[in-house]
């Protein structure tokens, strides 16, 4: 059973469960993911799970946002709301990657590129954002990058300094 199929059944169980909030959730889920197919003209053959994976991540990134957005207005209870709808999508996405292989992926990446500073990050991120889509958020990457990359460019000036 494919993802979205997975999501079909589960807006029918959600149906005869009277489940107002899971059902709305998995409704809206459900256009989003047929607005996917629009975009990628694949209404036809439908889309893979790694693309319906995408668009679940798209929704919690909006449901995070929106949760930030209640919280600063003081609207508690359109929070809460969005941390309901928040739970339900993430229990379709795949568990994100442990820190300790998220930094050795990194790492890996950090030498497949050859990068030596900062300024070698998007040459990084092409190279670990491929494996690591739907694994781990791009927020998280970029900080790990970061960190390893600054700890790199000041190695590097110690390096340097000893040198001379």
């Amino acid at each position: 059973m494919t993802l979205k199929q997975k999501i079909s059944e589960d807006i029918k169980s959600a149906l005869k469960s009277r489940d107002a909030v899971r059902l709305s959730t998995l409704r809206m889920l459900s256009a989003a993911i047929a607005n996917k197919e629009i975009e990628l003209r694949k209404k036809d053959i439908g889309l893979s799970d790694g693309e319906v994976i995408e668009a679940i991540s798209s929704e919690v990134r909006r449901r995070k946002d929106s949760v930030a957005e209640y919280e600063r207005a003081g609207r508690a209870e359109l929070a809460q709301k969005e941390r309901e709808e928040l739970a339900i999508l993430q229990s379709y996405l795949p568990p994100e990657i442990a820190e300790d292989d998220l930094v050795r992926i990194v790492k890996d990446g950090i030498r497949e590129a050859g990068a030596t500073s900062e300024k070698d990050f998007g040459k990084v991120m092409k190279v670990v954002m491929p494996i690591l889509k739907g694994k781990a958020s791009g927020d998280r990457i970029s900080a790990v990058l970061k960190k390893e990359l600054g700890q790199k460019s000041t190695q590097g000036l110690h390096d340097k300094s000893s040198d001379g």
